[in-house]
Formats: C-alpha cells, structure tokens, sequence
C-alpha cells in the first residue's frame, strides 16, 4: 500500500496547473494578436486589462457589445483534429451580430478553457481567432487561458468570445422603419456555420461508414467544418452607401426565428421558396435528418447566413454593392402585413 507523504512539496504543476505553458502560450498568441491592431488600441495583450480608445471621427457613439461561443462544433473539432478554424467561428458569431444594430465591431476578447493546455492546439485556436479578427476590421486586445484540471477531458477544450463595437447614435438599425413593399435579400453562408452541430452530429452517426467523399467540392470534414462566414467589411460598405432598413444575422433557430427580431410588430417576412439554392450539404443533412422544409429553416440557416431588408428601390443597387465586395445575395423576399400569417411565411 501506498501513501502520501504530507511533507512533500507540492507545485501547481504537480495539481495539473502548468505556468510555463501558459506563458509560452502568451508569446505565441503576441504576434498574432499585434496583426489585428488598429486605430484606438492604447494597451492590449499582457496587461491586467485591455485599452481602447473610440475612434474621434464618432461624433455621438453608441457602444454595441455581443458574447457568443462556438457550441458543439468543438466536439467534431476534438474528433477530428480540426482547431485552425473555429477561432473564426468565435469571433463571427459575435461580430455578425454586432453588425446588425450598425455597428462597426472594434475589439474583441476570447476565453479559453481546458483541463491540459497544449500549447500547440491552443496557438491553433487563437490563430483562427486572430484570422476571424483581421477579416473583420476588429483588433484581438486580451483574453483568459484557463487551465483547469478534472473539469475537461484531455484533449478537450470551451470557448467563448466577447466583441465590443460602435455605432453613431442616429444609424443604429432598429427595424423600425421596416414596412410592407420592403425587399429582402438574402447573403449567402458558407456552410452550417456555428448553429445546428447536435443534429449536424447525430446525422454523422446515422450515416456512419456512408459519409459522402466530398459536398460543395470540398472534403466532407471540411465542408462541415467550414468557418462562420464573416459579413462585417462587405456590409459595412453598404451601409455607407444605401439606407439599408434592418440586417439579421441567422443563427439558432434559423431564418423562421431570427428574422423576426428585427421587424416592426403588424409587419412579416415572406420567403419565396427555391428563391435561393440549396447546397449539397444542407440537402445531405435534411435526406439524413429525414426532416421538412419547416425544420430545416427554423434549425439551419439553410444557405442563408444574413438577411439585408431594404426599400425596393434601393433593392437592386444594395445587392450590386454587396456581390461587387464579394457576397453571393439573392432576392429571397417580401416584407407584408402580417394579419393572422407566422412572422416568417416560405412558400
């Protein structure tokens, strides 16, 4: 029999806690993050807390902060080794819905949590941050590495991630001016996104030993695995030069719920089905699923990662603007009087 000896010293490495990774996790992390800096960062990586100053072309500036995680997308990450992407999946679901009140995203902070940090998945991890930060115009001030031994599996890790940014008072998008006659466009996702991943998991399971080799011309893992398309340049862009009404950014609950939080009460959405193609992965997974149209619009974005609503005159120059920057928007819709109809009708 074994025992203890109560006289032993005991270092925080020898209780799962190591420094000396965590530090050279720090200086990993700094060149990433001095690549995502821009106008206003006064302090960033390595204090106790992250500076920013708003930028002075702001004459009344309204900050907009959202925080996010990347879901159950991680376990596939873990399964398949797959870290160098869902840094950007953070960061856009928290900068995509920034955008939609207007607002230009500044900064943003991760936290990383796991039972081991391996310093090589972890630099991984905050290298698809730091990417998902310079696509988006914000700059990566600070974040928390958080090694906690028995509280993860080894090899496993969370993440969440926070984005502050900025607005003039006056063009915050409210959705208040939303009316009947207005057109709604539709700007492509580039996949599953970072919503849906319980079910994207079971139809894997379901289809085990039958995967298909590619879908959308990519690998099947990294079709799914895609990262969360950022939307915040390409939008920016237009709303500097259209009055755009509202934006939607489509997350949990698809377009059957995220459009409606943007529309004045008495107002809906009415979708033209087929007004948008369907791509090969979201038709795998609803064959898989085995499930309706109704499901999949209210579980997936379903092709759709951000909705544009603008004025039908503004319609057709608002999209010109946006495939000119890179989006692919189709017309996916009306704006109408509600009466007794769902706030989103597809038909």
């Amino acid at each position: 029999m074994t025992t203890s000896n109560s006289s032993t010293p005991l270092s925080y490495k020898d209780a799962g806690v190591d420094i000396d990774a965590g530090d050279a996790l720090v200086e990993r992390i700094k060149p990433l993050a001095k690549k995502t800096m821009r106008e206003g960062v006064l302090a960033g990586i390595g204090g106790f807390g992250a500076l920013f100053e708003v930028p002075k072309r702001y004459q009344e500036p309204v900050l907009v902060s959202g925080t996010d995680g990347v879901g159950t997308k991680l376990k596939l990450a873990f399964e398949w080794n797959m870290h160098d992407t869902v840094g950007i999946d953070l960061v856009a679901m928290s900068v995509n819905d920034v955008l939609v009140q207007g607002a230009e995203p500044l900064f943003f902070l991760d936290y990383f949590a796991c039972g081991k940090l391996h310093v090589d998945t972890a630099a991984a991890v905050v290298g698809g941050i730091a990417r998902g930060c310079e696509l988006s115009g914000c700059a990566l001030i600070g974040g928390e590495t958080a090694e906690m031994p028995g509280m993860y599996p080894d090899g496993e890790y969370d993440l969440a991630g926070f984005a502050v940014g900025a607005v003039e008072k006056s063009n915050i998008l409210t959705g208040q001016s939303v009316k009947p006659g207005d057109v709604v466009l539709g700007l492509a996702s580039s996949g599953v996104h970072s919503n849906g991943f319980s079910l994207v998991r079971k139809c894997i399971e379901r289809a085990a030993g039958k995967l298909p080799a590619t879908l959308d011309g990519k690998p099947f893992k990294q079709a799914v695995m895609e990262p969360t398309r950022l939307y915040v340049k390409n939008v920016l862009a237009a709303l500097a030069k259209h009055p755009i009404k509202a934006l939607a950014h489509i997350t949990g609950g698809g377009l059957l719920e995220n459009i409606p939080r943007v529309l004045p009460e008495g107002t809906a959405a009415h979708l033209k089905k087929g007004s948008w193609p369907q791509t090969e992965l979201f038709a795998w997974l609803q064959k898989t699923a085995g499930i309706d149209d109704f499901e999949m619009n209210r579980t997936f974005n379903n092709g759709i990662g951000m909705v544009v609503v603008v004025d039908a005159a503004q319609a057709v120059a608002t999209a010109q603007t946006l495939r000119d920057a890179g989006e692919q928007v189709f017309e996916i819709g009306v704006i109408a009087a509600r009466g007794n109809d769902a706030p989103v009708v597809v038909a």
